[in-house]
Order: structure tokens, then sequence, then C-alpha cells
């Protein structure tokens, strides 16, 4: 397909402005590594939002969201949309506490939580597992939707999508740092969402489809419309709403929905002003994650239904792609005309950038202050510790590239993150209200789930992927609440420590209080908001839920669904607003 001169302008500016961005924060960025990967801890939570919102939009998001419309309808998204109530336990619980820790990387929390050498190699060990292994399974799907999209639209081969979109992200966020990372994602942000909400309203109005009417009653999409799965077929009940709402949010960690906020989600928090600006954050970008950005990609995805309803004629069309229903998405922006093709290559390709960008500063952290200043060179320079971030950015980048080559299926992808974190999730929760919780418990709980995943992936034990995750989930959870009983507690010099830093509230720290009285040791007070937090965090989950499925009723014409569900957001976050005037 070819790309007219209009288009080649937005797509060569956007890299240049993007570049020039990097260039001018660099000499402020490298300055030292509170600057590099914190962004001197005084960003406001309005861009800090907008970030996260960014990097969770990334370039295989739409691919992903159109594999599970095409396959599971609608209500197949309740495998993600399922994290919202994550997100909303760390907007109202877990924010403060992060920001009050003052640690540079959520790593560090580690050796504030724990003690003794199980502490320091579990921040060792997970800067590599987590920076480097994990992170580089993320980013490695990023690219894989690079490859897919630049296959399909500019019929370049894998390694060639891959190296274009690569070289300058890579650029900009090694010179840049997160300053850098946050600035451009406020314009990819608008980018991305400008291009998928135009590239969504010219489909639905392409002659093929015959507008929104005529597609949302369509043979092929009329079935796919409900948000709630089929409550008479069981199996689809159980994997796309129950497991998802009763068992996956709490016991899976996944990137950008970490139970207890961490990875790049607790970097943005750490880099806030105050806990306000935390709170509001994450707040922003759980609203905008969740109850914003879903209809263009869903609506689109519906379109693909009617001009691409089987594999075969996305396979028949594009016959050198790599198949897979995540091609419905590029698919149908082959159909978009000079100009608009343009803006939305340029919003896909800044969703590749936001997300890579933030990975890679993310995970360049944990390597230069996690792994190389506390294990290899503890008197580094500031510096040196930059420069190790910065040439670790390349090296994550080149070992994602490579294992995206690997890869096959967005769906896929998620399906293996999600399996590999199960069980684990729990423990990141409870660390903070639990005083029992100790490094063994993280250390078992990491290596179980990895093992489980790994026998669940090359053993062939006619277990479906809901299947592997509960069982996976189940198997972890019971091995470390079983090392976490039979091993020694962390120092009380250390509880107390990360007690009067944090000051956290709930019944899991009383038999702590009472040595701690026994002993004369003295704690910070502390003001119990747990039901303030809990009804705050409950209400905005009903919050984002209806506003959601008010834009959803919306869309499908159905206003008296809408005026009821927008009328509960808003009494909702009424309430939300009275509670926090009230703290």
């Amino acid at each position: 397909m070819q790309l007219a001169t209009l288009d080649w302008i937005f797509i060569v500016a956007f890299f240049a402005i993007f570049l020039l961005i990097g260039i001018l924060v660099a000499k402020r960025s490298g300055k030292d590594t509170k600057e590099f990967f914190l962004s001197g801890q005084n960003m406001p939570w309005w861009l800090l939002g907008i970030s996260m919102v960014a990097t969770t939009f990334s370039a295989d998001t739409p691919n992903l969201v159109t594999d599970i419309v095409r396959q599971n309808g609608v209500s197949g998204n309740w495998v993600w949309w399922a994290f919202l109530i994550t997100g909303m336990l760390t907007v109202f619980v877990y924010a403060k506490l992060w920001r009050r820790s003052k640690v540079l990387t959520d790593l560090q929390f580690y050796e504030l939580r724990y003690s003794g050498k199980e502490a320091a190699f579990l921040r060792g060990f997970r800067a590599l597992y987590l920076g480097v292994f994990f992170n580089v399974m993320i980013m490695a799907a990023v690219c894989l939707a690079a490859i897919k999209i630049g296959g399909i639209l500019f019929d370049l081969k894998p390694w060639e999508s891959v190296v274009y979109a690569s070289v300058i992200t890579v650029a900009y966020s090694s010179i840049g740092g997160l300053r850098g990372v946050i600035f451009t994602d406020f314009l990819q942000f608008i980018v991305a969402m400008v291009g998928s909400i135009w590239a969504a309203v010219y489909i639905i109005n392409m002659p093929e489809i015959g507008g929104l009417d005529n597609l949302l009653t369509h043979s092929n999409v009329a079935d796919k419309l409900s948000f709630l799965p089929d409550f008479n077929d069981t199996n689809s009940l159980w994997v796309l709403l129950i497991i998802p709402i009763a068992v996956q949010w709490w016991s899976v960690w996944y990137p950008g929905a970490e139970p207890g906020g961490g990875g790049y989600i607790a970097q943005r928090m750490l880099s806030a002003k105050d806990e306000k600006n935390a709170i509001g954050a994450t707040l922003l970008f759980n609203i905008a994650h969740y109850a914003l950005r879903p209809w263009p990609w869903i609506i689109i995805a519906l379109a693909s239904l009617v001009l691409y309803p089987e594999l075969s004629d996305i396979a028949s069309q594009f016959p050198n792609a790599t198949l897979g229903h995540d091609l419905g998405y590029p698919a149908m922006l082959t159909h978009l005309p000079a100009g608009l093709l343009g803006l939305v290559v340029t919003s896909l390709i800044a969703a590749f950038m936001s997300t890579i960008s933030t990975h890679l500063n993310w995970g360049s952290s944990y390597i230069s202050l996690d792994f190389y200043k506390r294990f290899v060179n503890k008197n580094a320079s500031e510096k040196r510790l930059v420069s190790v971030g910065r040439l670790s950015t390349v090296v994550l980048m080149v070992l994602s590239a490579l294992l995206a080559l690997q890869f096959e299926s967005a769906l896929d992808t998620f399906n293996i993150l999600l399996q590999i974190g199960a069980g684990t999730g729990l423990i990141f929760i409870l660390r903070w209200f639990w005083w029992r919780i100790n490094a063994y418990s993280e250390i078992t709980g990491m290596v179980v789930s990895f093992v489980v995943a790994l026998v669940f992936e090359f053993t062939e034990l006619g277990l479906a992927d809901h299947e592997k995750l509960v069982y996976g989930v189940l198997i972890t959870t019971i091995a470390w609440l079983l090392v976490t009983l039979i091993t020694r507690p962390t120092q009380t010099s250390t509880l107390t420590k990360f007690y009067n830093s944090v000051t956290p509230y709930g019944a899991g720290w009383g038999p702590f209080k009472k040595m701690a009285q026994q002993e004369n040791i003295e704690l910070n007070t502390t003001k119990d908001n747990s039901t303030a937090d809990l009804a705050s965090m409950l209400l905005g989950i009903l919050f984002v839920y209806t506003s959601l499925f008010a834009t959803g009723y919306l869309i499908y014409g159905n206003m008296l669904g809408f005026a009821i569900l927008a009328g509960i957001a808003i009494i909702s976050a009424l309430i939300i607003f009275r509670i926090w005037k009230r703290k």
C-alpha cells in the first residue's frame, strides 16, 4: 500500500518533534538519577495521568481488543476490564503509600520492607527478572504489533518494521529520560486519540459498512454487542466474566495493572509532587484507560467482521502477513484515505513509541539503580548511573526486537504474561497491610508461578487457558502462604522503620503493634481511613464501569440505558468528591 505525500509529512514531522523534545530536555534529565528516572519528582497529576494512559495505549492494544471482539464479542473485554478493580485499589489505597515510601524505584521497596540477605537477593533478582526478562517480553509483544501493522500497511519485512519503529524511540528515551518520555506521552496521547476516533467515524460511514445502524444490525455483528457474556453459556460466563472478576484482578501481576501498584505506574506515582498528585494521576489514568479509550477500537473491530468475517478473508487480502484475528485492525486501516491514513499511522507509531519508551526507562532504572549500583558498583557516580541507564535502553530494545520475531498472536502473548504472574498478586496487596509477609513469601511466589507457567506451557495437560490460570493461582498462593508461616518474620527494626515511614493501617499490623508496645518501641499514630478508602474505591469502580457502558448504550442508540448509567456515574463522582473533602 502506498502512502501519499501528506501521510509522510505527518509521520516525518512526528518523528522530528519527538526527537527534538528528547534533545531539549537531555541536559536536565542527565543531571542525576532522580532527574533521569523520576523527572525530579515534581510532576503534576494531569501530566502523569496522561502519561500512564499513553503508555498503556500501545500499538498492540487495538490489535488485542480486535482479537478479543472478533472471537468473543464485546463482552470478551472483561479479561482486561476486570483490572479496573486493581486500578481503583491503587488510586485510593496504594498511591499515597508509594509516595510516602520515598523510594526511587519500586524495587527499593524490598529493602525498606524486608530485611537480611534475602531482601537484597529479592531486589537484585527482580531487577533482572522484571527489568530484563519480563520487560523484554512485554516490549516484544508491542513490537509484534508493529510487525503486523508494518507488514499490512507498508509491506515491510518483520525486521524492517522493528528497526524503523525503534530507532527514534531509543534515541529520545535514552537521552531525555523520564521527563522526555512524559512530555512526549502528552503529545502522543492526543494524536493517538484523535487518530483512533476519526478512523472509527470514517470506517463506519464507508459504503461497505453503511453507517452505524447497519453495522449494529449486521448478521456478523448483532450477536457480539452484549456487555456481558451469555449467562446460558456456562463456559463463556466463567472464562469471560467470573474468573476475571473473582480471581484474576487480585491474583495476577500484569504490567499497568499490578495489584498494590508497581512497575511504571509506581514510577509515575513516585514522580508526583505529592500524595494528592499521585492519587489524581492514577485516578485520571483509570478513568481514561477504561471509560474513554476502548470504544473506537471496538467499533473498528466490529466493522472488520463485516469486511473480513473469517481469517481466510484476511489471508486472501494480505497473503504475506502473519495470520491472526488481531490483523483485523490494521486490515481495516488500509481503507482510510490519504491524510487520515497518515494521521492514524502516526497515532499507532505514537502508541508504540509511548509504550516502548516508558518500558525502556523503567527497565533501565532497575538495571542501573537496583542492580548495577546496589550489587556491582556501590560508589558509582550519578553521571555513571545515568550512562548505565542509557546503555541499558539500547540493549533492552535489541533483545525485545529479536524476541518479537518469535511471537505470533497478541492474545496468546497476553495469556502467557497472565500465566507467569498468576498467584503473585495477593502478595503485592498484603505486604503493605500484613506484617508477617516477608522476602521469602515473594521469592516463593515468583519462582512457583514461573515454574507452573512453564509446566502448563510445555506440557500437554489438556487444560484450557482459564483452567491453567486458576490452577496456577491456587498452587502459587498455597506455596507462598505456607512458606510465609514457616519462615521467620522480617526484623523488628526494619518493620518499625517501614511502619513509621509509610504509616499503613489495618488489622494486619495488630500483632506487630502489640509486640512493639511490649518492647517500648515508638510507632507513629495513624488515622484509620480504611472505610473511606474502601468506599471511594467501590464508588470509583461503579463510576468508571457505568461511564464505560453508558457510552456503549449511547453508541447503540439505547438512550434510556445511557441516561440511567450516566446518572449513576454522576452521583458516584459527587459522592467520591464529598468523601475526599471530609478526609
